[in-house]
């Protein structure tokens, strides 16, 4: 199966991105390469687009994509955690724009031997970088019931993650969980009938907790934030695509913060703290995608787009 991933978002991004046809771009989700592709053939000869991922199909992917802009475009696989790094083994001290979009991709959500659905019975994986030896079986196998229990609570928001560690736990003693039809049949067991009759999959929320723990992509988006308005040119942009209210949560924050780092006690009649803004934030409330959109790609009902301008 090639790596397919509609672009949530596509036009609108690319309208904030503010792209000239000189600067310099970078990607930190680059999956198949479609944002990236619209930003390329907006540049000049002289433009440069890095583009990050650590997905290797995803990387395969992008590099036949983005193949007719020649040299302009710089791949490598990686976690956009270390685009400071990336950015400076390529001798790039400051970029016009970067890019995420944090969604999972429609590639990884269908090839079934990825292990990210719940709705088909598969290898329990959902690793994005398939360098890494920990899976998500052996979250499901090895942490605590506890453990589990505030996973599921915190990033799954889910009412019954108590019920779903302690069946998680009791199942796990009687033979390993291996396959995502076994944790979702172990999830479809805590939940209360009347509860499954009227709400989306039951096993939708755990799921997307075991993934976010796995990959470490609240931590990793919390602990980058700052560092990528850092590495913005005056005027350049971060444009930020979220899925779920968790990722979403952190950006409004984060930017809200690098526009207003004041710590002083609102009655000083002056800033003390010498915290400087870094910038502004361009959306006030975020970008959601037009009714167009929502018909043609269901998988974009939960996008929000953000942006945040460098002083």
């Amino acid at each position: 199966m090639g790596f397919e991933h509609r672009s949530v978002l596509l036009d609108e991004t690319i309208a904030y991105l503010n792209i000239k046809p000189d600067g310099v771009y970078a990607d930190g989700t680059l999956g198949g390469g479609g944002h990236a592709y619209e930003v390329c053939r907006r540049l000049s000869e002289k433009g440069r687009y890095i583009g990050v991922d650590q997905d290797a199909a995803a990387i395969e992917a992008a590099k036949k994509r983005l193949l007719p802009f020649g040299d302009r475009v710089a791949i490598v696989r990686s976690n956009y955690e270390a685009m400071d790094r990336v950015l400076s083994d390529l001798g790039i001290r400051a970029v016009d724009g970067i890019l995420l979009d944090l969604g999972v991709s429609s590639y990884q959500l269908d090839t079934l031997e990825r292990g990210f659905s719940y709705k088909e019975d598969t290898v329990l994986d959902m690793r994005m970088d398939q360098r890494q030896s920990m899976t998500a079986a052996d979250i499901v196998n090895d942490y605590s019931e506890d453990r589990l229990y505030r996973i599921i609570r915190d990033y799954g928001e889910d009412k019954f993650a108590k019920n779903i560690a302690k069946h998680i736990a009791e199942a796990r003693k009687k033979q390993r969980i291996e396959t995502t039809g076994q944790l979702a049949g172990i999830i479809k067991g805590a939940i209360p009938a009347r509860v499954r009759m009227t709400g989306g999959h039951p096993a939708k929320r755990t799921f997307q907790a075991i993934r976010i723990e796995l990959n470490r992509e609240l931590s990793v988006l919390e602990e980058s934030l700052d560092r990528l308005i850092d590495l913005l040119k005056p005027g350049g942009r971060l444009c930020i695509i979220t899925f779920h209210s968790l990722e979403d949560r952190i950006v409004k924050t984060g930017f809200r913060k690098n526009e207003n780092p004041c710590t002083c006690p609102p009655e000083f009649p002056v800033c003390v703290c010498g915290k400087k803004s870094k910038g502004k934030v361009i959306t006030k409330k975020p970008v959601l995608p037009s009714q167009e959109e929502l018909s043609e790609n269901k998988r974009a009902k939960s996008a929000k787009l953000r942006v945040f301008e460098r002083a």
